[in-house]
């Protein structure tokens, strides 16, 4: 029996245009790959500054120490995340010639002022890898901040062309040409600040609750030690923060939706017909015309989607069906993310009521199981919003003035050069894999201080 999501994929696959299926995936699987590094890039710098700054403060050699691991640990991670992002620069020309040929003056902005950040990232990086022991500790603990700061703007130069995609604005079609560019207006258009701020947050997550995880199944092996409580406890606040905001920022992107893009919220939630009130769909699939296996709330629908009891969400009914994205993935990919997100934010309300009532669940093993899931969860959270967000648009590259197809290129060999991405991803994450176990080892056998690659010689301890 074929399935409904399998059905509308294969339906998918035969109506595209050739070389737009490879095209798709390609992009997918790179995106996909590095969103999860450029996560670390913009939450990570801030666990370590905060790390650094109480070992400072307190002359606690516990947080010193896990802010110099931490930094070596980044520093892998950003140099595979350079390869990978890389690769995402050149595939923008190479496998959406019809985009950037076309819309190349209005978003050449925000690429230029990301490749900038990159720079100034890795300079403040390895400045500040190679600064133990070498330069006053207050004036060391500055430079992650440049650092986290270029990671952060590196990333809303990249959302913002996203951001532009679902909302463009910046330019006018006149004759079938781009004129009047207004490549500033494009790049802080009317979506950015709160589609930055969804994914800003939804890094802080991603990291937050990986690196807590480490930890967790450290204590999970038996090692309860104040490094393990203290790693654990730091990241898992800043998951905390985030965790529970997510949900607000995410309704506030959600608002308007229904006006800016309704094919995308009639997916999400599997609206068929315009109801009024409309009810929130959990679970379920469309399949030719039919809603079928939900669990149905009413009112929620409205009230969620359109702040009103009884303000209706517009049917797929009333929207051409060439406008349609694929409806079950994107329904399902949104219900993912938005329940992921809230079991995270229970576990994490759970685990400070607890502590408020002088409970200590890191004494529970099923909590710590929990914790070592949670980051793999948040990934998968991130993963889904994305696919929401990018498939949820289709058959829009960009909405209303551009189809995916018409930005493809017609190369003969993109299948080839999918295969190709593929391997050298999964070597870089063997690598990568392999490179922070050994790390990880060296560090429980007592080797503190790792050498960094073509680092000086140690010059001793940080001095006090």
């Amino acid at each position: 029996m074929v399935t409904p999501l399998i059905a509308e994929a294969l339906q998918t696959v035969m109506t595209d245009p050739e070389g737009l299926l490879p095209a798709r995936q390609q992009m997918a699987l790179s995106l996909g790959w590095h969103i999860v590094l450029a996560c670390f890039g913009v939450a990570f710098p801030a666990m370590i500054f905060v790390m650094h700054l109480r070992g400072i403060r307190r002359d606690d050699q516990v947080a010193l120490g896990l802010a110099k691991r931490w930094a070596k640990v980044s520093a892998v991670l950003f140099a595979i995340g350079a390869v990978s992002g890389t690769v995402l620069s050149f595939e923008m020309g190479l496998l959406w010639p019809g985009l950037m040929g076309t819309y190349g003056d209005v978003l050449g902005l925000p690429f230029a002022f990301e490749g900038l950040s990159f720079f100034v990232e890795a300079i403040f990086l390895g400045i500040y890898l190679y600064g133990w022991g070498r330069m006053p500790p207050r004036r060391h603990l500055l430079m992650v901040v440049p650092m986290a700061v270029a990671g952060v703007v590196g990333t809303f130069c990249v959302i913002s062309v996203n951001a532009w995609m679902n909302a463009p604005t910046g330019f006018r079609v006149e004759n079938g040409e781009v004129v009047d560019v207004d490549p500033w207006r494009a790049m802080f258009n009317d979506l950015v600040v709160l589609q930055f701020g969804h994914m800003w947050i939804a890094a802080y997550m991603v990291v937050g609750f990986s690196i807590a995880g480490v930890y967790a199944f450290g204590m999970l092996r038996g090692r309860r030690d104040a490094h393990h409580r203290l790693g654990f406890l730091v990241p898992f606040v800043f998951a905390t923060v985030a965790a529970l905001g997510q949900p607000f920022v995410g309704h506030l992107l959600g608002g308007n939706l229904g006006d800016r893009q309704p094919a995308k919220l009639a997916a999400f939630e599997l609206a068929e017909t315009t109801e009024s009130p409309s009810p929130l769909r959990i679970g379920g699939w469309y399949d030719d015309g039919e809603v079928s296996g939900t669990i149905d709330i009413p009112y929620l629908g409205s009230l969620l989607a359109q702040n009103s009891f009884t303000e209706p969400v517009r049917g797929l009914d009333t929207i051409p069906a060439d406008e349609h994205p694929p409806i079950n993935i994107v329904h399902w990919a949104f219900q993912s993310m938005v329940g992921i997100g809230v079991l995270l934010m229970l576990a994490v309300l759970l685990f400070w009521a607890a502590r408020w009532r002088r409970r200590d669940l890191l004494e529970n093993r099923w909590f710590l199981r929990f914790c070592v899931v949670a980051g793999p969860l948040a990934v998968v959270a991130l993963e889904a919003g994305w696919i929401a967000t990018e498939v949820g648009r289709q058959p829009w590259i960009v909405y209303g003035f551009m189809r995916t197809s018409e930005a493809a290129g017609s190369y003969s060999g993109l299948w080839w050069l999918l295969g190709s991405t593929a391997v050298v991803y999964a070597g870089m994450t063997v690598g990568a894999v392999v490179v922070l176990r050994s790390m990880a080892r060296r560090w429980r056998a007592g080797e503190e201080d790792l050498p960094s690659p073509y680092a000086p010689e140690p010059a001793g301890e940080e001095r006090r």
